[in-house]
């Protein structure tokens, strides 16, 4: 019966999930009774290589059968028709389904001690599979030394590329959005120079965050190239993760201090301000712990369903964290609007922080739904789509942000006239009503 939830977990996690390199796995007195280990898109030219050695079973049964512990591929469609055997019969071992494409049994294995499997396996049926372990043996733990290692070939079958199918133009992908965020840095280095009686410390602080955006993309891409080139990311992993977690935690604190109004409408932070990004900032280092746990270890680890579970928690908490900053910046100008007898002014500076608000919304709702279906509903040959999708939304976003909050010597939002001051008591006056 265990087994039920713990695909249903799994169904829902694999939407998301993409995974592909090298793996060298231990596992270490694992009850489970299935194990996910990777998720990869194979063409026609698809080959599946593992290597199990260093296999123990330990039972508090008399007798272990060796052939109710196996590997198979599952394709996300037989996924379902597996959930329903499960459903169906719960004592059900899922290497007896027909549905799944077994590949060996640890009947399979050399005799002890040496308890050793390599073997590669063609892939017939073009499909995205995941490769999964089973243990349909109750009240048994099994130890063992994994090797995967799941690639396509070229066309003349000799190059192996260990990214998926739907994710080898990651590479290219990564490098040439970083190309144009070095632009968007050279280009708002020469505005701010341009205009640099007018530049405040957010401006700068806006500078760093394009950088970093940039080099994160670069670290990106030379990960992805080096994953589909030799299998392993040759260090560049980490140089991609410390930079996604520089990026991630500014921009946050740059979407939090211009919902303040920090260094434009004023230069310090209310104390309930402060605590936001006192908040916000340890909640985003937890989150890039659990990005890089989940990136880097993979879905065969015993807590890695719970590690994404905290993931998404944490990201929904920044997300509605940093929407409150702006919700008091409108709140406080519609009051200030009321009292320092700058009606058009403050109704300027409403509007641009009223902007700010949605455009900031687009921004989140699109890269945490809109992608999410992308991923789920798009073809596994296709999976780059949603890469591309996050990208430009983000290019479109910074673009956005950076235009309404340029530093100018007249903001065209606090330029005004007479008329349009009266104008502005009025629509102030009505909004007023209305509320």
């Amino acid at each position: 019966m265990a087994k039920l939830p713990f695909l249903i977990s799994l169904f829902l996690l694999l939407l998301s999930l993409a995974s592909a390199e090298i793996k060298n796995l231990k596992i270490s007195d694992d009850s489970r009774p299935m194990i996910l280990f990777e998720r990869f898109g194979f063409t026609h030219t698809g080959q599946a290589t593992i290597t199990v050695s260093a296999v123990s079973v330990v039972s508090s049964l008399e007798s272990v059968d060796a052939a109710r512990l196996g590997f198979f591929l599952l394709s996300e469609e037989s996924l379902i028709q597996v959930l329903l055997e499960l459903q169906t019969n719960p004592s059900f071992c899922v290497l007896d389904s027909k549905y799944i494409t077994p590949l060996f049994t640890f009947r399979d294995l050399s005799p002890p001690p040496h308890s050793f499997f390599n073997r590669s396996y063609p892939i017939t049926a073009p499909n995205e599979y995941s490769l999964f372990f089973a243990n349909c043996n109750p009240e048994s733990r099994v130890s063992m030394n994994v090797r995967t290692e799941l690639y396509n070939l070229d066309g003349r079958g000799k190059v192996k590329d260990y990214l998926s199918a739907g994710l080898t133009q990651l590479p290219s992908l990564y490098f040439w959005f970083s190309v144009f965020y070095f632009l968007f840095f050279g280009y708002w280095i020469h505005f701010c120079l341009t205009n640099k009686n007018s530049v405040h410390r957010i401006h700068l602080l806006m500078g760093v965050l394009v950088i970093v955006k940039a080099l994160n993309l670069l670290f990106a891409a030379e990960d992805k190239h080096y994953v589909k080139v030799t299998g392993t990311p040759h260090g560049w992993d980490v140089l991609f993760y410390i930079f996604q977690f520089i990026r991630v935690v500014l921009l946050f604190t740059v979407i939090v201090l211009i919902g303040t109004g920090w260094s434009f409408l004023k230069p310090f932070l209310q104390e309930r301000e402060k605590k936001v990004l006192i908040i916000v900032i340890p909640l985003q280092v937890l989150a890039n712990v659990a990005s890089i746990v989940i990136g880097e270890t993979g879905p065969f680890i015993k807590d890695w369903v719970t590690w994404n579970q905290v993931f998404l928690l944490i990201d929904i908490i920044c997300c509605c964290a940093i929407i409150f900053p702006i919700v008091w910046s409108i709140r406080s100008l519609r009051e200030t609007s009321k009292t320092d007898g700058k009606a058009a002014r403050n109704l300027s500076k409403l509007t641009l922080f009223r902007q700010f608000y949605i455009v900031v919304i687009g921004y989140l709702y699109f890269t945490r739904i809109v992608v999410f279906a992308l991923r789920t509903i798009a073809s596994y040959k296709f999976q780059w789509v949603a890469n591309a999708a996050e990208e430009i939304a983000s290019l479109a976003f910074y673009a956005v942000i950076f235009y309404m909050f340029r530093p100018v010597e007249k903001n065209e939002y606090f330029v005004l006239d007479d008329q349009e001051e009266e104008a502005a008591e009025m629509a102030l006056r009505d909004e007023e009503f209305d509320l």
